[in-house]
């Protein structure tokens, strides 16, 4: 019985960067034995154990055949006499396909250090078009890697994109997406994941909402980039810059997909989109099964991003309106994802990437002035139901435009 350390694990190493998980691979033993050694065995479709002492996963060394559609569509075999280079060659690309025993020696049987060196991304063996899933996990990977400079191998490439026109995506199950897209968002550069995705015809497939905005112009006078796909990347990618929070990402990957029911007669303007952008949002996070904070912040910010780029306009009075409809006093975070979301969008374009924007911070600053106004103070006057609502209010417009005046005395002053 030998057991090696395998996956992510050996390739993070040779990377120089932090391993997150481990995982492992016993060759040569039953189940019986690892019982015996004390593991705890999880699991149904294949033995898998964890460690008495550190609890982490050790899996016995198995194969796999294609008997079905989908990511379940296999029938695994585990046996003691199943080699490692059997195990490794399951995997879906080569740098992660390598091993290290317990001295630290590399078993690296199909070349994935070597690739790792060349910084690609290239399948294992052709039994990669037997899992749809794997179009995903690539896609992921290049944006999980491309800081390092890591592309996708030509031959890796053109087999997902026939894989796509296979139509082998149509057996992924919306959980699955979601849970690699999620890994995709929380990445260093999630727009490689959607730019893959597209570039081998697996977006219009998984996102339609999405990919149908490219090639949707917008105007000119506000986005030098014209098109809204290229503009809802740049604002992902610039939102990625101002926070790590997947409810802000997604909801900056959300927020101009209505625009795609805009007609064409009326490119490139887009009357009264982020309404109606709202039903689309909500199917897609529908189909995906997405979490309720994540999905509760992109359906606000799609029906309301507009007006927040005319805030400092607004009247007061609008400016308490809208932070009750984000519950704002209830859930203060709110105000900072949706002002750094409305930044991420305003900057997500061509030549302003690094332009001011301060309609956030004005956000930011109105909405602590509102919230200094105390409830408790209101109660023990011995208001009771709506006129609580209404005088809270009443002192919360007075607060917001008395701290503007003293605000706005300072900057003169100074």
């Amino acid at each position: 019985m030998k057991i090696f350390l395998v996956g992510g694990a050996v390739r993070d190493r040779l990377l120089n960067i932090p391993i997150k998980d481990r995982d492992w691979v016993v060759v040569g033993a039953t189940p019986d034995m690892m019982i015996k050694k004390g593991y705890n065995q999880v699991g149904n479709n294949f033995p898998v154990f964890i460690h008495p002492t550190n609890g982490e996963e050790y899996a016995l060394a198995r194969t796999e055949y294609k008997t079905g559609k989908g990511y379940n569509g296999f029938t695994t075999w585990f046996a003691p006499d199943i080699t490692l280079k059997e195990d490794l060659k399951r995997r879906d690309l080569t740098i992660n396909a390598m091993a290290c025993d317990d001295n630290g020696r590399l078993f690296d049987p199909y070349n994935g250090q070597k690739d790792i060196f060349n910084r690609k991304l290239r399948h294992v063996s052709p039994a990669f078009n037997e899992d749809p899933l794997r179009v995903l996990r690539v896609a992921r990977f290049a944006a999980t890697f491309a800081h390092l400079n890591f592309r996708i191998a030509k031959e890796t490439k053109k087999l997902m994109c026939h894989m796509v026109r296979e139509g082998e995506l149509s057996n992924l199950t919306t959980e699955r997406v979601w849970r690699e897209t999620s890994k995709a968002l929380l990445s260093i550069n999630p727009q490689i994941y959607f730019y893959v995705l597209r570039e081998c015809g697996a977006l219009k497939i998984l996102v339609p909402e999405i990919s149908r905005l490219f090639g949707i112009p917008s105007p000119m006078q506000w986005h030098p980039e014209i098109d809204t796909g290229q503009h809802t990347l740049m604002s992902l990618t610039m939102s990625v810059v101002l926070s790590d929070s997947i409810d802000v990402r997604f909801a900056t990957f959300c927020h101009d997909v209505v625009k795609t029911l805009t007609p064409i007669n009326q490119w490139p303007k887009h009357q009264s989109h982020s309404l109606l952008g709202v039903s689309l949002v909500k199917s897609l996070c529908d189909k995906w099964s997405v979490p309720n904070s994540t999905r509760k912040l992109a359906i606000i910010v799609t029906e309301l991003h507009d007006q927040i780029h005319i805030i400092e306009k607004q009247p007061i009075e609008y400016l308490v309106e809208f932070f009750n409809r984000i519950d704002a006093w209830r859930k203060p975070h709110r105000v900072e994802q949706i002002a750094i979301i409305i930044e991420a969008n305003s900057r997500g374009r061509i030549g302003l990437e690094n332009s001011l924007y301060t309609q956030g911070d004005y956000l930011r600053f109105t909405f602590q002035l509102a919230k200094k106004v105390s409830t408790k103070n209101i109660i023990q006057q011995g208001l009771k139901g709506i006129k609580i609502f209404e005088e809270l209010t009443k002192r919360r417009i007075e607060a917001i435009k008395s701290g503007l005046i003293i605000n706005e005395k300072k900057h003169l002053l100074s």
